[in-house]
């Protein structure tokens, strides 16, 4: 295989590369965006959720209080009767403390039930924020989810596509120079990189003249000094090479 078709394989290679990266990265923001919204709202659902049991507690609790705070005015009531037919100063005394003693109980559960109406009143402002927030997110999934799972499907299928023929173009290039090309890739992200006056493309500094004049003879690749991307001429003016036609079967140069 010539230097020109190995050339016109890594340019090939580099672009489907970048292309591939730029597609995956769009592809992880994409989904990503989707999964951060999808499990925004099951945490806020249960949430909701744990709001409103939260809230069947308290009335469920302040029920069973108001229960025991009417029963106690009845038995206030009674004690009060009580006293109220005491003959002798003992019996008056004994009377005089139940009464006490039922109307600081009473005066606690109402206390309580201020208290639990407080934290009911709290609760449901929570809750309807929340509520509001779940609608909302709802909504905005309801109206883009579609959508979105089908720009995943397209981007997949991209990537698929581009992955084959980044595949036939690797079966088509020398071994190690694949693994040159994949080793400065995953350090540089682009590997290759041209020349046409002597200066880098890839990292814009001046090559040495006897290299340069190497480069220029076309016949070996060599690496930039300065990035280590694998460096070739190319023709002052003369446009970046087409993606080349996969060849037929792999090839040594």
């Amino acid at each position: 295989m010539t230097i020109q078709a190995e050339v016109d394989i890594l340019e090939g290679l580099s672009k489907i590369d970048q292309g591939l990266s730029s597609l995956l990265d769009e592809l992880g923001r994409e989904r990503t965006a989707l999964e951060g919204k999808q499990q925004r709202l099951k945490e806020l659902q249960s949430r909701v959720a744990s709001a409103a049991q939260g809230l069947q507690d308290m009335d469920r609790t302040r029920s069973e209080i108001l229960t025991e705070v009417r029963q106690m005015s009845v038995q206030l009531d009674r004690s009060r009767e009580k006293l109220s037919r005491c003959r002798t100063e003992r019996e008056a005394n004994a009377a005089q403390r139940e009464v006490e003693e039922m109307r600081k109980l009473y005066r606690d559960r109402e206390q309580e039930i201020e208290k639990l109406v407080g934290f009911a009143d709290q609760a449901k402002s929570e809750l309807e924020k929340t509520a509001a927030e779940r609608d909302a997110l709802e909504t905005e999934l309801g109206a883009s989810e579609g959508d979105v799972t089908h720009r995943l499907s397209e981007l997949e299928v991209q990537a698929k596509e581009m992955d084959t023929k980044r595949n036939a173009l690797v079966a088509g290039l020398n071994v190690v120079l694949y693994r040159r090309y994949e080793m400065i890739r995953k350090r540089r992200g682009v590997a290759i990189a041209y020349t046409s006056d002597g200066i880098c493309s890839g990292c814009h500094v001046r090559v040495a003249p006897m290299l340069f004049h190497t480069l220029m003879r076309f016949t070996s690749f060599d690496q930039c000094p300065n990035c280590n991307r694998i460096l070739y001429y190319r023709e002052p003016g003369s446009a970046t090479p087409a993606e080349p036609t996969p060849p037929a079967a792999p090839q040594d140069s």
